[in-house]
């Protein structure tokens, strides 16, 4: 069981905190590429309980900083974003983004002290039309964590931003439960409505699925199987990896090549950042289950209608359906058995789960089960990662190497192979489609 106080070092994100410190080892995925234009309006940002301003410059460089401006702490998002840096509106002073003050027009010349005043500001790079930010104070940056799908060409990138508004790791612990798949998202459905050689047909025969797990060198893994007639085995492989990506199983194996970070905003909101590669066999690039017939199977709708962002501090991304309208549940397909949950989409279905839970749920009040191992898996190994680096300044995973990364891959497939799991997961890895990396100057 999960003590109260082990869950508050597992979920408080702050400056100072155990898992904050272990966070900005890390490069987080902030905001897309596309949000921030050439001398426009900066935009908001929150991150790990932090209030930031992120805009770019006159010559296409991103800026990322502490909104106070160093001077008296006025805003910097309410700055003029002009000629190569912004400009405070209260006194004028200036700053690149690299947080230098270049300009001081408050202050008569023989006073100026420019060169003594910096801004708080974090480095920033792009990457798959996202701008990442380090807010770590180590000298020199890590490497991003080198997941496969950051070695596929930009324009076969897809990045969706999607806000949560719940804990970061409740929201993990959603993709990393899959025995929730055979009821929350197809608990109406019936082995013998679809075809067998459907997308849900496995998980819909077997809704209680047995498990390996272990401990990864970029975090942790299981492998849900099943049988699959006499000979052949189900298999469901997906992992957690540091510091709060997952790669979830919700496609083919051998081409399902993506990543989904769920960065924690502050410790009762996180950010969905899925990158996925567009030439992968996933459920976003196939047509929704369906039965026999050809009638879709309910509630496996795709779209995710999202608010028009505002400037608030939490106002980007927002689904359309959420707690204030319960989710837009409709009771009477959930009553007829058209909808499980009632509730149209797979994503809003896992949305409102963990929604519900509250911002930051009491884990003293769980009953976990065998079928949550690995949740409790991984909590011990974030829990164990931040404790080492606190205690004993061990760097947690993939800061030190950020290849280890590469090894995760996840997805479904049948196999007849009977060697033990872990070499049924590499033969499969191995045999797998990989992207082209494309040539990139060196960084």
């Amino acid at each position: 069981m999960t003590t109260l106080a082990e869950g508050r070092e597992l979920t408080q994100v702050g400056p100072g905190t155990v898992m904050g410190e272990l966070m900005r080892h890390y490069w987080l995925p902030a905001t897309m590429s596309s949000e921030l234009v050439r001398d426009r309006a900066p935009v908001r940002l929150m991150l790990l309980g932090e209030k930031l301003i992120a805009f770019r410059d006159s010559a296409g460089r991103v800026g990322v900083m502490d909104h106070r401006c160093p001077h008296r702490c006025a805003s910097l998002f309410l700055g003029r974003n002009e000629e190569g840096g912004i400009r405070c509106i209260y006194h004028g002073w200036k700053f690149d983004v690299a947080g230098n003050c270049v300009d001081m027009p408050s202050v008569p010349p023989q006073q100026d002290f420019k060169h003594k005043v910096k801004a708080r500001a974090f480095p920033a790079v792009e990457r798959a039309g996202i701008v990442w930010v380090y807010m770590g104070s180590a000298a020199k940056a890590p490497p991003l964590p080198a997941f496969e799908i950051l070695d596929a060409p930009e324009d076969e990138v897809s990045v969706t931003f999607i806000q949560r508004e719940c804990n970061y790791l409740q929201a993990i612990e959603g993709e990393i439960d899959t025995s929730h798949f055979g009821f929350l998202h197809a608990g109406h459905v019936d082995q013998d409505d679809v075809p067998a050689d459907g997308p849900i047909y496995h998980t819909v025969t077997n809704r209680a699925p047995e498990y390996h797990i272990a401990d990864t060198p970029w975090g942790t893994q299981y492998a849900a199987y099943r049988a699959a007639g006499a000979e052949s085995t189900y298999w469901r492989f997906a992992s957690f990896a540091f510091p709060f990506w997952t790669l979830a199983p919700n496609g083919e194996f051998a081409s399902h090549v993506h990543a989904r970070a769920w960065v924690p905003l502050d410790d009762g909101h996180t950010m969905f950042c899925f990158l996925r590669w567009t030439r992968g066999v996933s459920a976003h690039t196939q047509p929704q289950p369906a039965f026999k017939d050809g009638t879709p199977v309910g509630g496996t709708g795709r779209g995710n209608r999202l608010l028009p962002n505002t400037t608030d501090w939490l106002g980007r991304f927002r689904l359309a359906a959420n707690e204030g309208n319960d989710w837009q549940i409709d009771r009477a397909a959930q009553q007829s058995n058209a909808i499980y949950s009632g509730i149209d989409g797979i994503h809003l279905q896992d949305q409102a789960i963990t929604e519900s839970m509250g911002p930051v749920t009491d884990h003293a009040f769980e009953h976990l089960a065998p079928s949550d191992q690995m949740i409790t898996r991984t909590r011990r190994r974030l829990l164990m990662a931040a404790r080492a680096l606190r205690d004993q300044r061990i760097l947690p995973p993939g800061v030190a190497d950020a290849e280890v990364f590469r090894g995760a891959r996840s997805g479904y497939f049948v196999s007849e192979d009977r060697s033990p799991w872990q070499d049924v997961y590499a033969r499969q890895l191995a045999a797998a489609l990989h992207p082209s990396p494309p040539l990139r100057a060196a960084e």
